[in-house]
């Protein structure tokens, strides 16, 4: 498996693979380089951002405060469509307590005052 590693500017090149029962990561230049490789390779997670409709009108942006199994997406995505909030609403506000049981939350990223 191969990809662009994001934990830092430099974008390394990396490449995974299963060598016996081990993970190996190549082509990093630091730890966390090495760290992310694996977890991709393993559990793949993002963290999940979109929009929140409003009581009244409009929307107000939100993501999740921690990272969400990559195969978790959709499901986080439908439940944010049923949402509806009120305002005033501010950036950090739990707009979705444990979403979904994954022990993330979604919070509020704008301000609708």
């Amino acid at each position: 498996m191969e990809f662009t590693c994001i934990m830092c500017p430099m974008g390394c090149s990396l490449k995974v693979e299963k060598k016996d029962d081990e993970v190996v990561v190549t082509g990093n230049t630091c730890k966390r380089g090495e760290m992310y490789g694996k977890q991709e390779f393993v559990a793949p997670k993002r963290v999940v951002t979109s929009l929140v409709r409003i009581a009244g009108g409009g929307v107000v942006s939100v993501k999740t405060a921690d990272l969400v199994d990559k195969n978790r997406i959709f499901d986080v995505l439908d439940l944010l469509k049923t949402v509806e909030v009120k305002k005033p609403i501010h950036i950090g506000d739990v707009i979705v307590k444990d979403a979904l049981g994954t022990g993330v939350d979604v919070v509020a990223t704008g301000e609708k005052l």
